[in-house]
């Protein structure tokens, strides 16, 4: 069997930077551990599948370790796929998904812009004792907050994300949780963030659309801002251009194709 591989850097406009994703095309779903050993033997973050299912896709995203409930870089991944390799005649993409519902990706000038469902984070009640800890020397955070299995560490400076340097080990015992951090930015964009994930198989996630459907309500909240421009400060980097739009969150990117083959089974 011959499956249509694709490796995309999102949230990017160069190759080798944002995050790289990979994404197959099926026209059955394989079984769960099948589809999670093809996510190990591409050793990036996540790789997206999908298959046709009427006027959308079905859509799965699977790190090394197991499947996820949204993630939104492998998203715009695949919706560059569909939209430039696939279906090229087309504007917009609809993606069914078992955890995260419908979600819709569109054209947007050379931008795609993805309509995620917002995540309100809330003051952490049940904060572990050695978070802070894990993440390094720095100053004392200004707030953590928690949502959806995250937390989310607010400093006062983009020069305590920038110089951060977390005892992964440590984080990892907070699974099932991961860790973003963020802080206003210095210049240019409104905001900066990095992403640790080490207990699902990827220390520091290059750029992290998920993780925006909640800096994006909480940075917009903070700013009286309905559009907020991000910038992930990972090694690779990456931006994104955020909207708030009730429950829903609109964050846009730029796509890279770097590769394009087969996987054989």
């Amino acid at each position: 069997m011959r499956i249509p591989l694709f490796q995309v850097d999102a949230f990017t406009r160069q190759s080798f930077h944002g995050n790289p994703a990979a994404v197959c095309s099926l026209q059955s779903w394989l079984d769960d551990e099948s589809l999670r050993k093809v996510a190990a033997e591409n050793n990036l973050s996540e790789t997206a599948f999908f298959l046709p299912s009427g006027d959308h896709f079905d859509l799965r995203w699977f790190t090394p370790r197991g499947e996820v409930k949204l993630c939104g870089h492998a998203t715009l991944a695949a919706a560059y796929v569909v939209l430039t390799r696939m279906e090229s005649g087309f504007d917009t993409v609809r993606f069914q998904t078992r955890h995260s519902g419908d979600l819709t990706v569109r054209k947007d000038g050379d931008l795609l812009s993805m309509d995620f469902p917002a995540r309100l984070p809330k003051r952490s009640s049940r904060l572990p004792k050695d978070l802070i800890a894990a993440l390094g020397p720095s100053p004392p955070p200004s707030d953590v907050l928690e949502v959806n299995e995250t937390y989310m560490v607010v400093y006062d400076k983009q020069s305590v994300i920038q110089n951060m340097r977390p005892d992964f080990a440590r984080l990892e015992r907070l699974h099932p949780y991961t860790v973003a951090v963020t802080a206003p930015a210095e210049e240019e964009v409104d905001f900066v963030s990095r992403y640790f994930k080490p207990s699902y198989g990827m220390l520091e996630d290059p750029v992290t659309g998920s993780a925006h459907c909640a800096l994006t309500s909480y940075w917009a909240d903070r700013l009286g801002k309905v559009k907020v421009h991000a910038r992930q400060l990972s090694e690779r980097g990456g931006e994104l251009w955020c909207e708030m739009a009730g429950t829903r969150v609109i964050l846009k990117g730029h796509a890279v194709l770097v590769l394009e083959g087969s996987l054989v089974l």
